[in-house]
């Protein structure tokens, strides 16, 4: 009897599923807290990586033109300032300074920032994914948002802490995803705009092991040589 319960509630929850996926028209982008003197905590990445995904995730927002909205939590103390390459890149993005809540969302300044792009999906990352990142996911999909956190551009203290907070997005209905999927789902098709044109330069820069593949198929097309062998492999 446990075992067709089970199985019932499984095939509901299955039925209920809708996939909702990113619309670049509905999204705004969300850096929250990751500052330079917060930098050294996310310590569940390589530096270079957890780096290289912050930049990624900015430059995603000016790849597909959507807005960016940036807040950091006690800017004039030990956290210190956002990286100047964020504001650099994207010089329209409005800046919130909290000057103490915790959760962004707790802050007046940064729902109006919010609510004033007009979308209803949101792209986030922070540090610490347990504390900045999970706050203020919590409490836009509580206020009707879609959340969309990007798991490599949020960074904490150990994977442990990672793997619990991912999963309490999770159950909240926030969807926890990859740069890599991020742009592919805001992209949808090669042929778009922005498309293949616009993002192999983004790739080349943060996900450079697909570029090889285009660089050997290139390579290939040009040489048009195959080698004794290769004609043997399927």
């Amino acid at each position: 009897m446990k075992f067709l319960t089970n199985l019932l509630l499984f095939v509901s929850y299955a039925s209920a599923y809708t996939y909702e996926r990113l619309n670049k028209n509905d999204t705004v982008f969300v850096i929250v807290d990751i500052q330079v003197g917060l930098f050294s905590i996310a310590r569940d990445y390589d530096a270079i990586l957890y780096r290289n995904a912050i930049y990624a995730h900015a430059e995603l927002a000016k790849t597909f033109n959507t807005p960016m909205v940036l807040t950091t939590s006690g800017q004039g103390g030990p956290n210190g300032p956002l990286p100047a390459d964020f504001t650099d890149m994207l010089p329209n993005a409005p800046l919130v300074q909290r000057l103490g809540e915790v959760n962004a969302w707790d802050n007046e300044d940064f729902r109006k920032a919010i609510e004033a792009t007009g979308k209803k999906q949101v792209v986030l990352a922070g540090i610490t994914t347990d504390v900045c990142t999970t706050f203020a996911a919590l409490s836009m999909r509580e206020a009707g948002y879609s959340v969309f956190v990007n798991a490599e551009a949020s960074g904490t203290t150990t994977e442990l802490i990672r793997e619990i907070s991912n999963q309490r997005m999770r159950d909240a209905g926030v969807q926890v995803l990859s740069t890599f999927a991020i742009m592919s789902e805001l992209m949808r098709d090669w042929r778009s705009t922005p498309g293949a044109a616009e993002l192999f330069p983004f790739l080349d820069k943060y996900y450079p092991a697909y570029t090889m593949v285009a660089r050997a198929h290139r390579a290939a097309i040009e040489n048009g040589t195959v080698i004794t062998g290769e004609d043997k492999l399927h």
